[in-house]
């Protein structure tokens, strides 16, 4: 059998395993997307669908001039990303960001997938090392790895996994707010791609009410953890206590801050806290409670969030909890391609190597599935230019940024795309403009690295054409 006769092997239906499956058959190639589920389930996933969204419906900033996401969005379009399509079909009102309906989302992925002619599904737990005649396999079984996989990649990295908490916020059902006490408005009345100015709900809290919540807050019982769960947070994802143990003005300068919102019930009364409530489905009839991630007992997170005005009556759909992410030590053990350097057939991809946000581990399944193609079909092709961002997301895990820990030993934590991340450029002032603010030149500089990005990108695909 030649090698194209084969098939390329992708372990994970995620995020990242669909991207990739997507991306390489659509250039040609022959894909099995091995999936455990629904034979083995997990502790957070509630369907059987591909690219099931188990944490926020949010893929964030949607701005691909002005914020590093928008543009991994924007270069992820421009490559026939089947996540960004399925999102934009069921996206929500979010202000600046993509929200999508999660079920409707993930629904439509899966039947792109299964629909797809160049892929076979299989279902089915792969619990050890991919066999030696699997030539060319993606493993992209992301933060949940089954416990015998994850024991045989530690094995042939030589490395320790590594580990971190990530939490999940409440759903909260629409007809249990107190309409009489919310409103709807986007801060500063951003209008987004399908929004109006007034797609979050928001609930005001007084000095009082506010700092009974945070009592609250901090005298919560908190699930403990194991003796092997010992490990640290993501700090883009803290539950609410930790950020609150952190100090009693923590929230109000986070998720609950109350800038770039009035309440018309109570318009000269500006609101010390407010928490805001994000459209979970098409629907409306489920809303996010944003940046609510908690790692509080379900009996006391009903009573506590039932403080929040507006909510006093809340039933929720879906309360808050935690799950272990773990992911590999990549800078130290993968190539500029992705591969395992002592083993160059397996590439890993997504949050297993070390990307953060469903966007980011989405955008590294189509880099691989891309490249694991190009190898099917005999192309010699690299990864997308640093100045991207999606190839700075893969110079950031493959040889980026180590960082030192509290007992100052190096080590690689995961990152979402930020623009620290993209190689500068030099931006001149205009002519004629006298003062130049610093504000201003720092937003001209974002929009010039966007604007190379998306030409690099478009040039790293022509050579897919070639």
């Amino acid at each position: 059998m030649t090698k194209q006769q084969k098939h390329i092997h992708i372990i994970g239906g995620g995020l990242a395993g669909s991207e990739a499956a997507w991306q390489a058959a659509e250039l040609g190639a022959k894909v099995i997307l091995h999936e455990m589920r629904p034979k083995v389930k997990t502790d957070v996933h509630h369907t059987d669908d591909f690219a099931e969204l188990v944490c926020s419906n949010s893929f964030r900033s949607d701005d691909y001039q002005n914020n590093a996401v928008g543009l991994l969005h924007e270069e992820m379009r421009r490559c026939n990303s089947i996540i960004m399509a399925c999102a934009d079909k069921h996206a929500l009102p979010a202000g600046g960001a993509l929200a999508v309906d999660r079920e409707a989302f993930s629904s439509e992925v899966t039947k792109a997938i299964k629909n797809h002619q160049n892929i076979t599904i299989e279902i089915g737990e792969i619990d050890a090392l991919p066999p030696s005649d699997w030539d060319n396999v993606i493993i992209a079984t992301g933060p949940l790895t089954s416990q015998k996989l994850a024991e045989a990649i530690a094995g042939i990295t030589g490395e320790d996994s590594l580990s971190f908490f990530d939490a999940i916020a409440p759903i909260i059902h629409s007809d249990s707010i107190n309409r009489d006490t919310v409103w709807a408005q986007s801060r500063y009345d951003k209008v987004g791609p399908i929004g109006d100015g007034a797609d979050y709900l928001n609930c005001p809290m007084n000095e009082q009410q506010y700092n009974d919540f945070i009592d609250a807050l901090l005298k919560g019982e908190k699930t403990e953890f194991k003796e092997w769960e010992n490990i640290a947070y993501f700090e883009a994802c803290l539950p609410i206590e930790i950020m609150a143990e952190r100090g009693r003005e923590t929230l109000r300068f986070g998720p609950m801050k109350p800038v770039g919102l009035t309440n018309p019930n109570d318009p000269e009364t500006k609101p010390y806290a407010i928490v805001q409530l994000r459209q979970d489905n098409a629907l409306g009839s489920l809303w996010n409670m944003v940046g609510f991630q908690t790692k509080l007992k379900y009996g006391e997170q009903a009573e506590i969030f039932r403080m929040i005005p507006g909510l006093e009556n809340a039933q929720f759909a879906r309360l808050g909890g935690l799950h272990r992410n773990t992911f590999i030590n990549s800078p130290k053990v993968l190539n500029q391609n992705l591969q395992l350097t002592s083993d160059i057939r397996l590439r890993f991809v997504g949050q297993i190597s070390g990307v953060e946000g469903y966007v980011e581990s989405a955008a590294m399944g189509l880099v691989t599935g891309r490249l694991a193609a190009a190898d099917y079909l005999g192309m010699n092709i690299s990864t997308p230019p640093k100045t991207s961002a999606m190839g700075s997301l893969v110079n950031h895990i493959t040889g980026g940024h180590l960082a030192d820990d509290t007992n100052g030993v190096k080590s690689f934590q995961p990152m979402n795309i930020n623009f620290g991340l993209i190689p500068d450029i030099e931006v001149i002032k205009p002519e004629g403009v006298k003062r130049w603010r610093k504000a201003d030149r720092k937003k001209i500089k974002k929009q010039a690295i966007s604007a190379r990005a998306l030409e690099d990108i478009v040039n790293w695909l022509a050579e897919f054409q070639s």
